[in-house]
């Protein structure tokens, strides 16, 4: 398999890590490429399949973890796998780019332990839990019991920023943007 780098974005749902990485990914001179996670999660409104996503079953999900054809993978809530397919990060090197990943803490520190020498983690610190509610509800598209159970997975994402290589703190995302930028130019650089 060919090799490259590798960019961890990591954060709590609802800290601005997606924002961010979509920024990114505008600017050309970086050569990133998103790595598509594979979910067994239903689409929400709006997502395509191969873009977003690569929507699967939790049987399918079963069967690729059984052949070895991921990264990292998690069972993030009962039946809700995330994971990244080698095919992937195969895919994004074979085209000379780095591979940036928007991914959960866990996911990410798994890509990290797998590729340390080639990989820069930064975790997203969100400016407080109170503010990811607010973000989360501001969003609409979970229920309450789902809000408490991000917030809840939050707090144990959060005490785990220190194993990342860098905790990017995203108070003002315009600043968040150009920090992530800098990191990042001069990671692939």
């Amino acid at each position: 398999m060919k090799s490259g780098k590798l960019i961890v974005f990591s954060a709590p749902s609802g800290s601005g890590k997606t924002t961010i990485v979509k920024h990114l990914l505008q600017q050309e001179e970086l050569k990133l490429d998103f790595s598509i996670s594979a979910t067994s999660r239903y689409k929400r409104e709006g997502e395509v399949h191969g873009k977003d996503y690569y929507f699967i079953t939790a049987e399918e999900f079963q069967q690729k973890i059984n052949e070895n054809a991921f990264v990292e993978y998690e069972e993030v809530y009962k039946d809700n796998f995330y994971g990244t397919l080698k095919t992937e990060l195969e895919r994004i090197w074979s085209e000379g780019k780095t591979v940036i990943f928007d991914i959960d803490v866990v996911g990410g520190l798994n890509v990290k332990s797998q590729y340390p020498e080639q990989t820069l983690a930064i975790f997203v610190n969100p400016p407080s839990v109170e503010e990811l509610e607010k973000r989360l509800r501001h969003r609409q598209t979970e229920s309450d019991e789902k809000i408490a159970m991000r917030l809840a997975k939050a707090e144990r994402e959060i005490s785990r920023a220190k194993e990342f290589d860098v905790i990017l703190e995203n108070n003002d995302l315009e600043t968040a943007k150009k920090e992530a930028y800098q990191l990042v130019q001069q990671f692939v650089n």
